[in-house]
């Protein structure tokens, strides 16, 4: 019989987060893997746990995911750690857990803080529909690239920044994604804690005077679907309604399959594009 791997959430901040549940996981396992041994010591410490650690973190994340899958199918209990918040997201931890899930090994979560959802949920903006996107790249191409797919994004959007990078990042959202509502979420449940609800050329305008402070994670409002849908049938206007026929008729397309796609394309009826037609 194989171990169990658990992904632990931890607190992203406030210890008193921390849930019975976890705490009694990080107990009872033979093994705890932690992103960083030092930043988990004083978490464990607080609640005195006394498992064994062992790094797991980005830079040996492929050796170490191995080991730990050997050590797991020989039936040890081990459960992941990540500084803060639910391992997986946006950390080393997803390596791991597809490499159990393919040896079938039972991964358990062990849910709790998750600095993204307690942001959106937190916005004032929409959560029933939202996109997730962790630290932009770096590379200058796939950042560029990114920010290219969200501009049509229609779900609201979470991107994780550091102080650092704060304003070059909410430049290059303004240039790519034009005005939008954001929320500025920082120091999520510690002393410092800040929300703000405002737009993007207003959050430019507020950290050109401000330094920017803690961890950040950015809730961005997606775009209208009902504009998105008004500038794709305006985009439609400069052609005649014959013209956009022959278009879909030169691929190939049936005629009632090709009114079909007009009518579409344009928010019409078919019988509008039929009567049209005649």
């Amino acid at each position: 019989m194989s171990g169990t791997l658990y992904l632990v959430a931890t607190p992203i901040g406030n210890l008193e987060d921390m849930t019975f549940r976890a705490v009694r996981i990080l107990k009872e396992a033979d093994l705890i893997a932690c992103e960083d041994t030092r930043t988990s010591r004083p978490l464990l410490n607080h609640f005195d746990i006394h498992t064994p650690v062992t790094s797991y973190h980005e830079f040996n994340k492929i050796e170490k995911a191995k080991e730990l899958l050997d050590k797991l199918l020989e039936g040890m209990d081990i459960a992941l750690i990540t500084d803060a918040g639910t391992p997986g997201i946006s950390d080393p931890g997803e390596e791991l857990c597809a490499l159990c899930v393919e040896a079938d090994v039972p991964v358990v979560p062990v849910p709790g803080a998750a600095a993204a959802i307690a942001a959106v949920t937190s916005s004032g903006l929409s959560c029933r529909r939202f996109a997730f996107e962790a630290f932009l790249p770096k590379d200058k191409k796939m950042r560029q690239s990114i920010l290219k797919e969200l501009e049509s994004e229609s779900r609201t959007i979470i991107i994780y920044e550091a102080p650092h990078h704060l304003r070059a990042t909410l430049d290059q959202l303004f240039e790519a994604l034009g005005e939008r509502r954001i929320s500025l979420a920082r120091e999520l449940t510690k002393v410092h804690e800040e929300h703000m609800l405002m737009k993007l050329s207003e959050a430019i305008a507020y950290y050109r005077e401000h330094e920017p402070r803690g961890e950040y994670v950015l809730v961005i409002e997606g775009v209208s679907l009902k504009e998105q849908n008004a500038k794709a049938q305006a985009a439609w206007e400069d052609i005649s309604i014959t013209e956009h026929m022959d278009i879909y008729l030169s691929q190939g397309m049936e005629k009632k399959d090709a009114m079909k796609a007009v009518a579409r394309d344009r928010g019409v009826s078919k019988r509008d594009i039929y009567q049209a037609l005649l």
